[in-house]
């Protein structure tokens, strides 16, 4: 012991070696001290002294030695039992066979015995045990999955014995490749250095599987020679497979041997005699109403009596009792105490099972062990589980004494926690009362801060230290609480009142605004500086989001309502409708009266209206009785004409959105109806000079007149051509310039000033681009329009916008429901066998290819010449293509066909060659079934 004098000599000797632990001014000092000590690894004896004086002066300090000098133990108990499991580790690592359940049991016994699980040694032995037994398990995986595929191969040679000998000659070399490959793999699979570790019912099963694959491969192979000796050699004999030797009789000019004589149906169990069963009831209800009566009166004895009548009777009519009656029989004995003692085993059953659970809360595996909290509220469960048990049954001592000492162990954990517990609060309550020191001495400091901003960050960090500062006890937390506040109060006060002046300044420039708003004249200038003072007052003074937030609605409402009322006064003035808009909405009304037509040439004619309206041409003239004859091409465009865009251009370009694009080489087949349907048609689709627009003719006239230019050669014919012609999309121009560019772009070239063009511009001269009658370098290029047409009103914009809209769903639609009408023409054709009412390549869309109709047309031209095993066969692979399901009695078809295009790879798969097997189906004989599945099949293909 250490004397009283020497003491002091003791304390300032533990303080240098600590580095002033114990004379440290705060809890939260000494305890970081004591964990820079520990961090240079100091001796037990030195912890053990340091511990010894510094537990009654600072416990939460004194923790950290303790948790430390409890490692320390911990760790030289582990080393012994670290070896000792290795050892058995090693033993089973050397065992030829291992078995999954050992290795298994040596990891938890391990955890159990506290063995250190996750260091070496026993870290690299519980990975080496878990790859071990990771390889068994995935052996056993390969072995049955070998089984199953045994299994399938000779489900294989079931299903070509099913069918003709020449399909089962065709996959006979490729059923010996399978066979060889899984004999191969089974011997890999029982060369493994695992396969003695796995259970000893793989092998066999393995090896039956084996046996029988070789006994199904030899009997069909050899079966299969028969059959094919048979064929060359009519006095050979027959196969033993029935299929097969019918059709070698078949070939032979014989016919096939009728099907055996069906088994003769099992013979019905016999039944049971009504009267019996009804005398069986009669008893049972007799003894069960006595004994429902003596129970009723509450007769003892006598339903004690009634009971063992019953069970008597029960006894020897119980199979001949009905189900409800029965349930009541059970319900009469349990009422009169048949089930005596059952109170006493339930309450011992559920008391058993509390023990065991009390046992095992310390018997948990590694990883999954209790914490404090939950640990105590489990145990309290547990003991209100007993007393309600005792509640309804006879005491238990013995069981209650097993209970009893599982729950005090496993108290010890809550009670560690509990200890844990008060040493953390008591280092929170330590680290508070520093932070609040802390604060008071940063509020002092900061009195007079600048750096707003940086004070507010400052204050935000306090409080969440303050906040993540651990639990400490209510009364304690609102002790200390009082005190925060006091101090962070004091550190914000600063900050508030420059929040309270900039609040104010800021209402000033709300008033400002107000004033600048209500002005009869917006000074922009003023705006932009209040709105500069504005955000150098927000950036300088925080304020909290949703206020600030108010403050800036408020400060921006009069500047936004006078902006609004500018912006009304300006759409006053240009309320008026131009005639570009109106001619715009006009034709966006005729558009949407074509569409409440159906009629898609209507509606395509009305969109090329409509589009020529949007690029500023006139509207056509209204028909007159005799349409003057057009200009012919020798004399070329007028002055002034203007490029006019056929109405089959914009109908093959909606047509194209709506997935009905005529094919180029259908463009035979279809009538030229758009050109009758335009307003002013023309052959070159170059407009006469009388079709001009106004606009553009008015520009021409304005020009003085000139010497009349020699004749030139006629210029050249505009074709229309399929493809995206709307404006930016054409390769051969530039891209016309977007709506809302910069101010100061040119919307077109030094050209005559058209619709939407600037006025007083100069006229267009001779060499010009865009100059009518030989306008451009070369004096081939006829006069046009800006792509883009005038600027429009909102209404006509969105008008023309629902228009086309609508247009395009519309055809959509029409497209859709001639899509069905197609597949019934197809359908229809096959049926009376007439190729002229198939319908055409661009009805049937784009899925089907010219070579393809052209195929299906030969296929319904000639006679039916398609097997029907052929066209069964085209029928599977269709749907196959299409994803579709096929019949019940054609899924073994179907599997089989499955089965048989995986064995050759290398040819097209039925989503390649849909069209060719439709063209199968369609050469066969027409029927109802085949008629159906087809519809099927192609309604899913043509829609690709």
């Amino acid at each position: 012991m250490t004397s009283t004098s020497s003491k002091p000599h003791d304390l300032q000797s533990l303080d240098t070696l600590t580095g002033g632990a114990f004379t440290a001014p705060t809890s939260g000092e000494r305890a970081q001290r004591i964990r820079d000590w520990l961090a240079a690894n100091p001796s037990p004896e030195q912890m053990q002294d340091v511990f010894k004086e510094l537990s009654g002066r600072d416990k939460g300090a004194a923790r950290l030695l303790r948790e430390k000098l409890d490692e320390l133990k911990r760790a030289k108990g582990q080393e012994a039992i670290a070896v000792e499991w290795a050892h058995k580790a090693e033993a089973l690592l050397a065992q030829p066979k291992l078995n999954i359940a050992d290795a298994l049991a040596w990891q938890r016994d391990a955890a159990k015995a506290g063995a250190p699980l996750s260091r070496e040694p026993l870290a690299g032995f519980k990975a080496r045990l878990a790859e071990r037994v990771k390889g068994i398990e995935d052996l056993q995986h390969r072995a049955q999955v070998h089984r199953e595929a045994a299994v399938l191969l000779a489900q294989r040679f079931e299903v070509l014995s099913t069918k003709s000998w020449r399909d089962a000659q065709g996959v006979e070399e490729a059923l010996r490749a399978d066979v060889a490959h899984w004999q191969q793999q089974a011997a890999e699979i029982t060369a493994d250095a695992n396969w003695s570790s796995l259970d000893a019912r793989f092998a066999p099963q393995l090896e039956s599987s084996k046996a029988q694959l070789l006994v199904v491969s030899d009997a069909f192979n050899g079966a299969l020679a028969l059959a094919v000796a048979a064929a060359a050699d009519a006095a050979a004999p027959l196969p033993p497979v029935p299929v097969w030797a019918d059709e070698l009789r078949v070939a032979r000019g014989g016919t096939p041997e009728a099907a055996p004589p069906a088994a003769a149906a099992r013979p019905a169990a016999p039944k049971v005699d009504p009267e019996k069963r009804a005398a069986a009831q009669d008893a049972v209800q007799a003894a069960l109403a006595k004994l429902e009566q003596e129970t009723a009166e509450g007769h003892g004895k006598a339903s004690a009596g009634a009971a063992a009548a019953l069970r008597a009777v029960l006894k020897e009519h119980g199979k001949l009792v009905e189900p409800p009656l029965e349930a009541r029989v059970h319900a009469a004995l349990v009422a009169a105490g048949e089930l005596e003692g059952w109170q006493r085993w339930s309450a011992d059953k559920v008391r058993e099972d509390l023990v065991a659970k009390a046992e095992g809360l310390l018997k948990r595996p590694e990883g999954q062990a209790l914490g404090g909290r939950k640990m105590q509220e489990t145990l309290r469960a547990l003991r209100e589980q007993w007393k309600q048990s005792d509640q309804g049954g006879v005491p238990n001592h013995a069981l209650w004494k097993r209970f009893d000492e599982a729950c005090n162990e496993a108290h010890k954990v809550v009670e560690a926690w509990l200890e844990k517990v008060r040493a953390d609060a008591a280092e929170h309550r330590a680290l508070r009362t520093a932070l609040i020191e802390e604060v008071k001495a940063w509020a002092a400091e900061h009195a007079q801060a600048s750096d707003l901003k940086a004070h507010n960050r400052a204050l935000h960090q306090f409080a969440d230290r303050w906040r993540d500062a651990g639990h400490v006890g209510e009364k304690v937390f609102a002790e200390l609480q009082a005190l925060w506040n006091e101090a962070f109060g004091a550190a914000r006060a600063p900050f508030e009142a420059a929040q309270k002046a900039s609040v104010e300044r800021r209402q000033a420039m709300i008033a400002e605004a107000a004033e600048l708003g209500a002005a009869p004249m917006l000074r922009i200038d003023a705006v932009k500086a209040l709105q500069q003072r504005w955000q150098q007052e927000a950036q300088s003074v925080p304020l909290d989001r949703r206020h600030e937030q108010k403050l800036w609605d408020a400060f921006r409402a009069p500047i936004d309502e006078a902006f609004n009322r500018k912006t009304a006064e300006r759409e006053k003035v240009s309320a008026a409708m131009s005639d570009h808009d109106r001619h715009v909405l006009n034709a966006s009304k005729a558009l949407e009266a074509a569409n409440n037509t159906g009629d898609a040439q209507k509606i395509r004619a009305a969109v090329a209206q409509l589009e020529a309206a949007l690029r500023g041409e006139a509207p056509p003239p209204a028909p007159k009785a005799a349409a003057p004859a057009p200009a012919t091409a020798a004399d070329g465009p007028a002055m002034g004409a203007t490029e006019v865009v056929a109405p089959g251009q914009a109908a093959a370009e909606f047509g194209e959105s709506a997935e009905q694009a005529p094919a180029p080489e259908d463009a035979e087949a279809q009538p030229v109806a758009a050109a009758a349907d335009a307003a002013s048609p023309a052959p070159d689709l170059v407009a006469p000079a009388d079709g001009a627009d106004p606009s553009a003719r008015s520009d021409a006239e304005a020009v003085p007149a000139s010497p009349a230019p020699a004749p030139k050669p006629a210029p050249k014919p505009v074709i229309a051509v399929r493809g995206d012609d709307r404006p930016g999309n054409k390769k051969a121009e530039a891209l016309p310039a977007g709506r809302g560019g910069k101010f100061g772009d040119r919307r077109d070239g030094r050209g005559p000033a058209g619709p939407g063009g600037r006025t007083g511009d100069r006229p267009p001269r001779p060499g010009d681009r865009g100059a009518p009658a030989g306008g451009g370098r070369f004096g081939d290029r006829p006069p046009r329009f800006e792509d883009r047409g005038p600027r429009l009103g909102d209404a006509a914009f969105r008008a023309q916008r629902e228009a086309l809209e609508r247009a395009d769903f519309a055809l959509r639609k029409l497209a859709s429901q001639a899509h069905g009408e197609a597949l019934t023409q197809v359908l229809g054709a096959w049926e009376k066998r007439d190729a002229a009412q198939l319908p055409s390549v661009q009805e049937l869309g784009r899925a089907v290819t010219p070579a393809v109709r052209s195929g299906w047309s030969q296929a319904l031209g000639a006679t039916p010449s398609a097997q029907p095993a052929e066209a069964a066969e085209a029928l599977l692979r269709l749907e196959m293509a299409a994803e579709v399901p096929t019949p019940a009695e054609q899924l073994d078809a179907r599997r089989a066909l499955q089965l048989k295009l995986l064995t050759r790879r290398g040819d097209p798969t039925p989503e390649q060659t849909w069209g060719q097997d439709a063209g199968k189906v369609l050469a066969a004989s027409h029927d109802a079934a085949s008629a159906r599945r087809l519809q099927n099949a192609l309604k899913a293909l043509l829609r690709k």
